[in-house]
């Protein structure tokens, strides 16, 4: 394969640029042409190869610090050795001309290479190496490479007295190399993971700072290396097992992929569901949840949901399509990522609608249980930076510990339902985080672990479009009121749900989500004496397992209440205002009479119509409403 484009611009620059910053994706593996043979090697065996021109033109000589283990030799050449002992004789010899410029000064200032801080005695080794020739009869140059860096300093725009003579050493160790003919020059390299993470007055400025990143492998490098690590899939009827592992693989880093390769080597696991590694790396599990469900989903999801959503036949529709789709493993099979979350479901609509038990009985078809979603109330992360709450905190703030709500959760269980109740009242910062989680399926939390989404169903809700706040002259909130009403048509009310979502929610998040918009309808007259009759039929049953008392309602009192529900005032708050008045016209009387007359078990209790209210009495025996609930 060809040479990763930092790599080609960092041999561009090599005998131009002393001093080079490598950041970004600095601990992996990494392609190396190796004699017409593709090698992933590691950084620390790349760069010599970087710096010793294949014609032998640039014979650097290397010396490896790291901040934990100073000078090392990763190569087991021996020469970091012999170049370390001449660096500190060099080291020496600076000390002691900063004696003599400077008798009165303090030791610390004058930077002695004994010094009790090892980073500042590393760090003028490094001066020492780039800044002379060594005394060699025959001069070589010198790459001074610096792991680690970004653990030099704690804090890089305020540094301690050691921290600045370890950078101001490696300053001056850049400005004082021998630039030599053009085709020699001693060079420093710092590998750190961003930046940021030096001084900017090292970097920001300097023209002889060159600030390469290397980005994370693309599909390219993993096929690359999966064709290596798995030769067992070279087979072409393995074509499709090996085209899925490169797409699950996505946004994996090599050594990530080094050690599926090693999970591999040791046996229980056939070519043709190798798929199943990624499963057992990213959750600890070989068996996948969703493909376990696909029988859940063969008798008829549609009617499951139908008994307890009413009314909402195109939301139904498409979420019965996302969950099919979810189990075949086909979810974001049209683009690159093959790590997106399974599903993605924007739910918006009035109030009361059935947005929320749509959620739930989803859940209930997939785990046997509602409660297993996972819920989160985003009017709770209206404030700023309340994405912490979610995400974690960083390093060094309050909350650090504890991680965040979200990352946490999905940690502890990587196949679940969530839901992000009335959205458009969360921070905009919130909203970007989630464009991470519904493109590439995966977030890194304030602790720097990466949780991943790539097996999740998300819901969102919201009831933006269906009404708007009331303001007096001081822009005080006073009321709100509905700008769509029940009745209007379907069609008039996604318009105008469509086009508020335009206006809240920023066009990127909308284009991740697509055509899973599904706009709920005010419930009809015929949803609303389901939905009615339905909490009337719970309320009843749950009175008979509880007291042992049977209550029963006849024709006429359900079609009273039925009646009352059609008021404008209950059809626009949808199933909550019919729930509302099912607990004032309903149960709050019939707890009255049974409380009052003293009603025991075994006793039979009716609800009649009169006088334009409900009304209870005792049964004859054997007796009770036949035609109603």
């Amino acid at each position: 394969m060809n040479m990763p484009t930092w790599q080609r611009e960092l041999e561009n620059f090599i005998g131009i640029k002393p001093l080079f910053v490598l950041e970004g994706n600095v601990s992996d593996l990494y392609p190396w042409d190796c004699e017409g043979q593709t090698q992933f090697l590691p950084l620390a065996h790349i760069l010599p190869e970087l710096f010793a021109a294949p014609d032998g033109t640039r014979p650097y000589r290397f010396l490896y610090v790291d901040p934990l283990r100073g000078v090392h030799d990763p190569l087991g050449t021996g020469e970091v050795r012999a170049l370390a002992q001449a660096a500190q004789r060099e080291a020496e010899r600076l000390t002691a001309e900063a004696e003599a410029l400077n008798p009165g000064a303090d030791p610390a200032s004058r930077q002695q290479p004994f010094a009790a801080n090892r980073l500042v005695h590393d760090s003028l080794l490094v001066r020492a190496a780039l800044s002379r020739r060594l005394g060699e009869e025959e001069p070589r140059s010198v790459a001074c490479v610096f792991d680690f860096a970004s653990r030099l300093a704690s804090s890089p725009e305020d540094l301690t007295p050691e921290e600045n003579a370890v950078f101001m050493n490696l300053l001056l160790g850049a400005k004082d190399a021998i630039r030599g003919d053009g085709e020699h020059v001693n060079t420093l390299v710092l590998v750190a993971n961003k930046a940021t993470d030096l001084p900017s007055w090292l970097v920001r400025g300097n023209p002889d700072v060159r600030v390469i990143a290397l980005p994370s492998p693309d599909r390219p490098a993993r096929e690359a290396y999966l064709d290596i690590a798995f030769p067992d899939l070279a087979a072409p009827e393995l074509d499709r097992p090996r085209e899925k592992l490169v797409d699950t693989t996505d946004r994996m880093l090599l050594t990530e992929l080094d050690e599926l390769r090693r999970l591999y080597a040791r046996g229980g696991t056939a070519p043709e569901h190798v798929t199943e590694l990624v499963d057992l790396y990213k959750y600890g599990i070989r068996e996948n949840r969703w493909s376990a469900m696909m029988d859940k989903l063969r008798d008829d999801p549609a009617a499951a949901l139908r008994r307890r959503v009413k009314g909402q036949e195109p939301a139904i529709a498409k979420i019965v399509s996302v969950l099919k789709r979810s189990v075949l493993g086909f979810s974001g099979m049209q683009h690159s990522s093959g790590t997106k979350p399974k599903g993605v479901l924007f739910l918006a609509g009035p109030t009361g609608t059935g947005k929320t038990e749509t959620v739930k009985a989803v859940t209930e078809l997939l785990f046997g249980d509602e409660r297993s979603y996972l819920r989160f109330d985003m009017s709770e992360y209206a404030a700023d930076a309340s994405d912490q709450k979610l995400f974690g905190a960083p390093p060094g703030y309050v909350g650090y510990e504890a991680g965040g709500q979200l990352t946490n959760a999905v940690r502890a269980n990587p196949f679940s339902v969530l839901l992000f109740d009335e959205v458009e009242k969360a921070h905009p910062s919130i909203m970007d985080k989630f464009l991470q989680i519904l493109e590439d399926g995966r977030m890194t939390d304030g602790q720097g672990q990466t949780v991943y989404f790539g097996e999740t169903l998300i819901f969102f809700t919201s009831n933006v479009g269906i009404s708007e706040e009331l303001l007096d002259e001081h822009g005080r909130t006073i009321g709100r009121r509905n700008i769509v009403q029940p009745g209007e048509p379907y069609d008039v009310i996604c318009a105008r749900v469509q086009q508020a979502m335009a206006t809240h929610f920023k066009p990127e998040v909308l284009n991740r989500i697509g055509d899973n918009i599904v706009v709920f309808d005010y419930i009809s007259p015929e949803a609303s004496r389901l939905i009615l009759e339905s909490q009337i039929r719970k309320i009843n049953g749950n009175v008979r397992n509880r007291c042992g008392i049977t209550v029963a309602a006849a024709q006429a009192t359900l079609d009273l209440l039925a009646e009352r529900a059609l008021a404008p005032e209950v059809r626009e708050n949808g199933g909550r205002g019919i729930g509302n008045l099912v607990e004032d016209a309903y149960l709050n009387p019939l707890s009255t009479f049974i409380f009052d007359e003293n009603v025991e078990a075994g006793e039979a209790v009716e609800a009649v119509a009169s006088a334009g209210a409900v009304t209870f009495r005792r049964a004859d025996e054997g007796a009770g409403a036949t035609d109603g609930c």
